[in-house]
């Protein structure tokens, strides 16, 4: 049954579809090597899509704050919940990239995608102080939801973490084009810094303290996204062939690493967490077409290229699968309504 306030429950994280067109988007756009202008088209029509969901999402968020501030106030305590604060910042960096991949970074368009990028960056900073100040604020030990075991800031420690504290390496895709190298690079140095650091959090608190509640499950596929966007970041500097290589194995063990859990997350019943398979999904559908233009006369050449042929069908119909499921769930009214995702008790060993 659809909730009488559904702008009530739309919290910050469905800016992750945002997020999984844009990353889409480049995959199709990094394919025109292989399958020619139609996959130049798609892109922009990817990238149109995209900037006009996350219009959408910035007006209901805007009517959401006005009448429903307290629920946004709840998000924002939430020991899961607040991360996706950062999809905001990430979606206007990814629309950048997008936008200067499409357009390039000079013309009528530029000073627009230096804004946007300009406004991402800032925000996404931001939103990396804010969470990690939450890590030495003297109310750490009180977070709500906890039970027995999670206890402290272990409840908040999950894949999601990724999105604020290292989406920052997605600044150079596009920083570097538009001219602020220095910024981008420096802003990258945080999320490689983090990168690390987050991920042993997260397996120290899946090992010694709690599993992930069932419906955080689709947020392991998060950690996909690290390696292949600094691997993306690597190829775009021109770093020796060897480093990018490196990157795509580590996402290449992340992909395999996270396949099983798809099992488990579809037997639930569908939520906008979903969405967290999207974009690193397509970012490393993107490294690895790339990977393979990278090397033209190696004999890996062909066979990366294939193998981006078909993570971009595969990427494809994952986006297009949570595209209806989503709609299904507007319609329905089982997105936007109350869910047992605010409970982080784990419910499964």
């Amino acid at each position: 049954m659809s909730s009488p306030t559904p702008l009530k429950f739309l919290m910050p994280g469905w800016f992750s579809l945002v997020m999984g067109l844009c990353g889409l988007a480049l995959a199709w756009h990094s394919a025109q090597a292989a399958l020619g202008d139609m996959a130049a088209g798609l892109a922009l029509v990817l990238g149109a899509l995209a900037l006009l969901v996350l219009g959408v999402l910035l007006v209901a968020s805007v009517l959401r704050v006005s009448r429903y501030p307290q629920a946004l106030a709840e998000d924002l305590k939430h020991p899961v919940r607040h991360a996706f604060v950062a999809t905001l910042p990430v979606s206007l960096l990814l629309l950048a990239t997008v936008g200067v991949a499409l357009g390039g970074a000079s013309g009528a368009w530029a000073t627009v995608w230096r804004g946007v990028w300009w406004l991402g960056s800032l925000t996404q900073l931001w939103a990396t102080l804010w969470v990690l100040g939450r890590w030495i604020a003297p109310a750490a030990a009180s977070l709500p939801g906890q039970g027995p075991g999670n206890t402290g800031l272990w409840p908040s420690i999950t894949p999601v973490l990724l999105i604020p504290v290292v989406g920052n390496v997605v600044a150079p895709l596009a920083g570097m084009p538009l001219g602020f190298d220095g910024w981008a690079a420096a802003q990258m140095g945080i999320g490689v810094f983090f990168w690390p650091l987050v991920l042993l959090l997260t397996l120290a608190r899946r090992i010694a303290h709690s599993p992930l509640p069932e419906r955080v499950l689709p947020a392991w596929f998060i950690t996909i996204a690290p390696p292949a966007v600094i691997g993306l970041v690597l190829a775009q500097m021109q770093a020796p062939l060897l480093a990018v290589q490196a990157l795509w194995g580590v996402a290449l063990f992340f992909v395999l690493w996270a396949a099983p859990v798809v099992k488990r997350i579809v037997a639930q019943p569908f939520g906008v967490a979903f969405w967290a398979l999207s974009f690193p999904l397509a970012a490393f559908t993107t490294l690895t077409l790339r990977l393979a233009q990278l090397q033209p006369e190696s004999g890996w050449h062909g066979l990366l290229q294939n193998a981006g042929v078909l993570l971009l069908a595969a990427t494809s119909m994952v986006v297009l699968w949570l595209g209806f499921a989503t709609v299904r769930g507007l319609r329905d009214g089982t997105l936007l309504a109350p869910e047992p995702v605010a409970n982080i008790i784990p419910v499964s060993a």
